[in-house]
């Protein structure tokens, strides 16, 4: 079978590419070149039927990942599930399944079964998870079994994977001679990664094979999102040799795999400050040639927890505006506990909003929306303006429970209305596309 990548190289236009060309309103042979290029990926396992079709990457609304996935204190899979539907309804473009703990073959055919996103996952955490369970040593993990996992999951639906292939060891020795870190090691993956070479003295075989890596996920048309396992977990970790030396081994692989016909994406930090987030975006598209960057937030604090959800939009918008892809969202929880359904609710809507004010800003002839939505709100037409809105039923919801005397107002004003008296003062002066589509000057000035 042969990749989109590979289908594009041929100037072949896929059902997939022409559909990515539909919902980004592009010509099918601009998306095309850019597959061709490896600047846009559409993860679609051909072998799960059913799945929506979501391209990422150059010139494309950027994209939200949510994550969910049991650990060994909160294991359920109705629960799982319960998330994974609310991530879908409340518009996540595609979703992670990340489960440490129980019958993980279980709980990630139930999350595929209940979605019709893009479902990816990192392997490494069940390799290591039923190593420990036949084992009791995480260091005892066998590459072979790795390998096999990797096959095993995609042929379950899977469509993207987190692997872990820059970390080696020359970027374990980074750590080392920079004494360490203020914010530890964040990556699960990573780190069991980091502990097993240490313990066998081993290089990491996912860098090791990345051929293999990159052959078995051709076999699906999955892409390949290099994990960052040495992210920094602290602002003052931003952009330490450790990061930087897995941040450039990932291009090379993003080019690597790229030129073997498969799918890439390369994954990005953790915690930056707002000053550093243009550069390193800069960084990883200048050395990728421009493949697709998935980015976690970034979280440009460290002391926002209970609403990181928040912290991590800020970075998100900065980061959606300088070229970031795919941005894996933060949710209430992070860095506390285990998301529940409601926290998933908050992250994918505090992401979705943080996505789109960076590309409105990235995109600028993409404004359109909230000019007409500026106009709504001037001529306090209510409706017109819930349908224009991202979260419609919030809006209502707020409006509705503090409902005015006056239909045409809202209680932040009442009679003092600042757009009524300024459509009463100008009404009669109000052209050009400042006048609504659909509604007369007279009808705007209507009740001043």
């Amino acid at each position: 079978m042969e990749t989109q990548l590979e289908l594009a190289r041929q100037n072949r236009v896929t059902p997939l590419m022409q559909r990515v060309a539909e919902d980004e309103n592009m010509a099918v042979e601009q998306i095309v070149r850019q597959v061709a290029a490896g600047r846009i990926v559409i993860p679609n396992n051909p072998g799960r039927s059913g799945q929506k079709v979501v391209g990422i990457g150059t010139g494309l609304r950027t994209k939200v990942n949510a994550s969910i996935g049991t650990s060994s204190d909160i294991c359920d899979i109705a629960l799982e599930v319960e998330k994974t539907r609310v991530a879908e309804a409340e518009g996540a473009d595609t979703l992670m399944e990340l489960s440490a703990a129980g019958d993980l073959d279980a709980v990630r055919r139930a999350v595929i079964h209940s979605t019709s996103l893009p479902v990816g996952n990192v392997p490494l955490y069940q390799a290591f998870h039923d190593t420990i369970r036949k084992t009791g040593d995480p260091t005892r993990m066998d590459p072979e079994y790795l390998f096999d996992l990797i096959e095993k999951q995609l042929a379950d639906g899977l469509s993207f994977m987190a692997i872990h292939c820059g970390v080696n060891r020359y970027t374990i020795e980074r750590l080392r001679r920079q004494k360490f870190r203020y914010g530890g090691l964040a990556s699960k993956g990573g780190t069991f990664m980091v502990a097993w070479m240490e313990k066998t003295g081993r290089e990491n075989p996912l860098y090791e094979q990345f051929d293999r890596v990159c052959g078995i996920m051709k076999k699906y048309d999955a892409v390949l999102s290099l994990g960052n396992g040495i992210r920094a977990g602290a602002i003052h970790d931003s952009h330490d040799r450790a990061q930087v030396a897995e941040m450039v081994i990932n291009c090379e692989l993003a080019e690597i795999g790229r030129d073997a016909g498969c799918q890439m994406m390369v994954e990005g930090p953790g915690h930056v400050p707002m000053d550093e987030i243009q550069g390193n975006i800069m960084l990883e598209k200048r050395m990728s040639g421009n493949a697709p960057y998935y980015v976690l937030g970034p979280i440009p604090a460290d002391t926002g927890a209970g609403l990181d959800h928040i912290t991590a939009a800020v970075g998100a918008a900065s980061s959606a505006r300088y070229g970031a892809d795919l941005i894996c969202y933060i949710t209430p929880a992070e860095h506390l506990a285990l998301p529940n359904a409601e926290d998933v609710r908050q992250g994918v809507r505090a992401t979705r909003l943080a996505a789109r004010i960076g590309d409105i800003s990235k995109y600028p002839e993409r404004r359109e929306t909230e000019k007409m939505a500026a106009l709504a709100r001037r001529d306090m037409q209510w409706q017109d303006l819930e349908s224009l809105l991202m979260f419609p039923e919030e809006a209502r919801r707020i409006r509705d429970s503090r409902a005015p005397e006056k239909a045409e107002t809202c209680t932040m004003c009442g009679d003092f209305c600042a757009m009524k008296k300024g459509m009463a003062l100008f009404a009669q002066d109000i052209g050009g596309d400042k006048q609504a589509p659909g509604r007369s000057t007279a009808a705007q000035g209507g009740g001043a």
